[in-house]
């Protein structure tokens, strides 16, 4: 079964290779969706897949990797799509 996770980042997020960071562990986890930077300061993403990796990926954003620093995770569960085919970082 899939789970989809829609998530809001905040805390030092930007110019640390946060987006980066994602997309391989993304990918490792064999996740689909995007992540991408918001002008707020935070960053968003978005990602799907095997219900066991989803979740680890939602954990995996609670602290990401240093020098990140995660001051608020927002995760909203929502309904799977299939829609992507791949982890993207948008621009």
């Amino acid at each position: 079964m899939n789970k989809r996770y829609h998530v809001l980042i905040q805390g030092r997020v930007q110019r640390v290779y946060f987006r980066a960071n994602t997309q391989r562990q993304a990918n490792a986890l064999g996740l689909t969706g995007w992540v991408r930077n918001l002008p707020d300061g935070r960053v968003e993403a978005l990602f799907e897949g095997p219900e066991s990796n989803a979740v680890a990926m939602r954990d995996w954003c609670r602290t990401g990797t240093p020098p990140a620093r995660v001051d608020l995770l927002e995760a909203r569960e929502e309904s799977p799509t299939g829609e992507f085919t791949s982890f993207d970082i948008l621009y």
